[in-house]
């Protein structure tokens, strides 16, 4: 299905091309499946043939993806800590969990939040987390869209600069989010853990 849609965006004008993969990098925050990674690489990769610039891939992919996670980082800083105070949420994230991350934002949330943009599965509730926290928006959003730059950049690279054929460039990019997912998990475990050990021992 996904190389059925990958074909069909590659048969687009280019004008179509730049706005779906606009679109899936920014749906990409709201729901992560979305493979936006590849359709990024294979919009860098139809510039080969001058379909698309593969500068305006990535500066227009980035633009959208930094774009949404700004709105999501907005949205969950108006709901605030009530999101965790009610129902599901605050069986979730309990008070005394919610004050221990609090306070590993407050001293290492710039770099955390820098890393964590790298991580599938992890990237999309960066933001939206910091948001809760109240952390200022300059201190959330930065990083987040540094980060970002990075992960288009090496996108557009892999799809470009390389020499690859599509295949493998895809190969390439599936593998490096296979490794960042396998990192995403040992994060979320150590995570888990401190957290039941901090309330443990409260």
């Amino acid at each position: 299905m996904v190389d059925r849609f990958l074909d069909w965006l590659a048969a687009l004008p280019a004008v179509g091309t730049y706005l779906i993969l606009m679109v899936l990098s920014a749906i990409e925050n709201v729901f992560p499946p979305v493979p936006a990674d590849v359709a990024v690489v294979l919009g860098a990769f139809l510039s080969r043939n001058g379909e698309t610039s593969a500068v305006l891939v990535g500066v227009l992919c980035w633009m959208a993806n930094t774009v949404s996670s700004a709105g999501m980082f907005y949205y969950a800083r108006s709901k605030g800590r009530a999101f965790f105070e009610t129902g599901w949420p605050r069986r979730l994230m309990p008070p005394r969990a919610f004050q221990a991350l609090q306070e590993a934002y407050a001293r290492h949330g710039v770099l955390g939040i820098f890393l964590s943009r790298f991580l599938p599965g992890v990237r999309a509730a960066v933001t939206p987390f910091a948001g809760v926290l109240g952390m200022r928006p300059l201190k959330a959003l930065v990083p987040a869209a540094s980060a970002s730059a990075i992960w288009y950049a090496f996108l557009v690279v892999a799809g470009t600069a390389l020499g690859l054929s599509w295949e493998s460039a895809k190969h390439l990019v599936d593998g490096m989010n296979r490794i960042l997912g396998f990192v995403s998990l040992a994060v979320v475990v150590v995570l888990v853990v401190w957290l039941w050990r901090r309330n443990h021992a409260a």
